[in-house]
């Protein structure tokens, strides 16, 4: 299998004043193309700082990240947003849609900067829409939807410019139980299916239990599920 996501002895320190805060521990991590991968942990543990070192929307303060083939610590300002446009898919707790523009305006977004026609740019945000089953959604703005539609659309964003990577933070935190199960299903079809890379951060062991495999953080340290479990 194709190792799509490495990392070595990533350490990350934030500066608070005369205070340092190391976040992330010399740490190591291996994701396989095709992986649907949880990553678990309490509150301040490092599982956003972590996924946004893999996004690319943050460096570390030590060692290597390589995803899709990338050295991306070493990218500059422009060359990381042109990565980024180019292999991630984000989809976030609180949706991140823009009020004013429809369903299908929104799912276009990431396809504005790219050279193609506006008829392909409507084309591919109505494709990405039937993807996520809001084919018959694609006039209505996010005052118009519920909050399991707002995160499709926003999977149907993340989607559009298929990207070899999706990264989600906390995809269910906003919504209830059952808007859940649907959005976890719906990222399980689309790992299964369409062969999409997933990272997941999640407070939730039922959203985690729908991944191939779960990673817990501990105060910046991974743990394997099996054996935090065994401890």
């Amino acid at each position: 299998m194709t190792t799509i996501i490495s990392l070595r002895r990533v350490l990350k320190r934030y500066t608070r004043g005369k205070q340092q805060i190391e976040v992330l521990h010399t740490l190591d991590l291996d994701v396989q193309e095709g992986e649907f991968l949880a990553l678990m942990g309490p509150s301040g543990s490092g599982k956003t700082t972590l996924l946004n070192l893999i996004a690319g929307l943050d460096r570390p303060t030590e060692g290597e990240v390589n995803v899709a083939g990338e050295r991306i610590d070493r990218l500059s300002g422009n060359q990381i947003a042109a990565w980024r446009a180019r292999h991630i898919g984000f989809v976030f707790q609180f949706y991140n849609l823009l009020p004013v523009l429809t369903a299908q305006e929104n799912v276009e977004v990431p396809l504005l900067l790219t050279r193609l026609s506006s008829s392909q740019r409507k084309q591919n945000a109505r494709m990405a829409l039937q993807l996520v089953g809001l084919g018959d959604r694609v006039t209505h703005k996010p005052n118009e939807l519920s909050g399991g539609q707002l995160q499709r659309v926003s999977i149907a964003r993340a989607l559009v410019s298929d990207p070899t990577l999706l990264v989600c933070d906390e995809p269910t935190g906003d919504l209830d139980r059952e808007n859940a199960e649907e959005i976890l299903q719906l990222l399980q079809m689309l790992n299964r299916d369409r062969g999409k890379t997933i990272v997941m951060v999640t407070h939730d062991s039922l959203a985690a239990d729908h991944a191939s495999r779960t990673l817990h953080l501990d105060k910046g340290r991974l743990i394997d599920a099996q054996a935090r479990n065994a401890a």
